[in-house]
């Protein structure tokens, strides 16, 4: 399965301490450059340890060749989505990680399969690589600047049978 990440589900997976979910679900996910200089921040700016992350071997760094397109993109979406879209395409990915609501519409008009960090969890879950999703999602509340809003909390819950 070719996955490939926007910078949302990394960083916040690495954030609650739930990154190793994406090996373990997907075996190899690739990011753009412009996903892993977002990732990077929370080293140099944050002062986060992303050691593990850098020195994986379950995560590809792959430049997209389609520059204008990600121009076109970068009118409505950041870097990383615009480069995480078109990769996607240019490799024919089975999955896009990608959680900006302006990005899945450009991913869906675009033919390209997509989750979002809480399909993730909820996958993780089905797969019993988790035992209960609700703690992570309180942690990604309280931790993180990724925002789920009531009616979805509940929603995530209830599919995950919480």
């Amino acid at each position: 399965m070719i996955v490939v990440s926007d910078t949302s589900a990394l960083s916040a997976l690495f954030l609650v301490g739930h990154l190793d979910l994406l090996p373990s679900l997907y075996g190899q996910v690739v990011v753009p450059p412009a996903v892993m200089r977002e990732i990077l921040q929370l080293e140099s700016q944050f002062g986060h340890d992303l050691s593990s992350l850098k020195n994986s071997s379950w995560i590809s760094v792959i430049p997209v060749s389609d520059v204008k397109k990600v121009r076109v993109y970068r009118r409505v979406l950041d870097e990383g989505e615009s480069e995480a879209i078109v990769l996607a395409s240019e490799i024919s990915a089975d999955l896009l990680l990608i959680d900006e609501m302006r990005g899945r519409k450009v991913a869906q008009s675009a033919g390209i399969p997509y989750t979002g960090l809480l399909g993730v969890l909820l996958s993780a879950k089905s797969k019993g690589l988790l035992n209960a999703i609700r703690p992570i999602l309180d942690n990604l509340r309280s931790e993180t600047s990724f925002r789920i809003s009531q009616k979805l909390y509940d929603y995530v819950l209830l599919q995950a049978g919480e």
